[in-house]
């Protein structure tokens, strides 16, 4: 994406924002009224997407189900979002699987270390048969869990002090993570000292040296602007990002069915955009990272290979934990892992 591109991109992203989170004075009040969050800025495609789905929603309604979106953590960072999303207090939120396993442990299936080569590869398993097995189980905790995941992207290392090149490189390093076991378990195996905080956290930690480096994709190292506070970006690729588009259940099917219908086909609608705007922002922001002073390794199969090299036990334990059936759902788009 350029910069006269991306720069439009933003400008229209915040002009289409200028009413978010703020109390509408419609005409008519609305039958059915919400809150969602994310934990994105205003002009991440993430939030963008969450604000259109609910324009269309109010638009296709006639104004029935008016849901008024609070992007960039207005609401709390992702575990008090859910907490309130679990409580009532809040009607739908986007959430990493990693950290939704908190409630429901199989969610963390998603972030299986190296499980995936690339995004398409991740959406095949979540759009089959792995993916209804998981909102089967998000189900069982009084949450709606729509039929598409949303994109986040393959997961990338930045650090302040060295590059990673390889597994060595990783040994010792104090690295943020999500407050994700997965995540936690994925880096303690490397030899890293893992440390979970909330991604509303997270730059502050950088600053300050609380961490040496952390790992998420590309859009979102560019938007939360860790290139001022990280000057090494280590193409690692280790672990697929999704955001599941959540309800609280008991708000969703208190809905009347020609508006749940509404709902869903927006929000299968939206998802596909969404995964389309991240993934090509992912692919463009490489040249744009350099170009704000990080310097960019991209990490060879044989780099890759030796950080693999040092998950048999982690593979076992998470196959264990799953179960067969979950992991075997797994094993059946990813390849053979344990």
């Amino acid at each position: 994406m350029s910069g006269t591109t991306r720069g439009a991109f933003l400008t229209s992203s915040a002009a289409a924002f200028a009413t978010v989170a703020i109390v509408r004075s419609p005409a008519a009040a609305a039958d059915f009224t919400g809150k969602a969050g994310t934990n994105q800025p205003v002009d991440h495609p993430l939030s963008v997407a969450m604000k259109d789905l609910w324009d269309a929603v109010r638009k296709d309604t006639n104004g029935r189900l008016d849901v008024t979106v609070f992007p960039n953590n207005q609401l709390g960072g992702d575990t008090q979002m859910l907490a309130q999303l679990r409580s009532g207090a809040l009607q739908v939120m986007t959430l990493d699987g990693g950290i939704l396993e908190s409630v429901v442990p199989v969610a963390a299936i998603q972030s299986v270390g190296f499980a995936f080569n690339d995004s398409a590869q991740a959406f095949r398993a979540f759009d089959g048969k792995l993916g209804a097995y998981v909102r089967g189980e998000i189900a069982t905790k009084g949450l709606h869990a729509f039929d598409k995941i949303w994109e986040n992207g393959m997961r990338e290392i930045t650090t302040s002090t060295k590059p990673v090149h390889n597994a060595g490189d990783i040994a010792g390093m104090k690295i943020r993570t999500p407050n994700s076991r997965m995540a936690l378990d994925l880096f303690k195996s490397l030899g890293a000292a893992p440390t979970p905080l909330n991604f509303s956290e997270l730059y502050t930690a950088l600053q300050t040296k609380v961490v040496d480096g952390q790992e998420n994709p590309l859009a979102n190292i560019e938007f939360a602007r860790f290139y001022e506070v990280q000057k090494n970006l280590s193409l690692s690729s280790h672990m697929w990002g999704g955001y599941w588009l959540l309800a609280e259940s008991d708000w969703f099917n208190k809905l009347p069915s020609d508006v749940q219908g509404i709902v869903t086909r927006n929000a299968s609608r939206i998802t596909d955009r969404q995964r389309a705007d991240v993934m090509k922002l992912n692919d463009s922001l490489i040249g744009k990272l350099k170009s704000q002073g990080m310097t960019v390794n991209d990490l060879s199969a044989a780099d890759r290979a030796t950080m693999r090299a040092k998950l048999g036990d982690y593979y076992k334990h998470w196959k264990a934990e799953f179960g067969n059936a979950a992991w075997d759902l797994l094993e059946s788009y990813s390849g053979k892992l344990a």
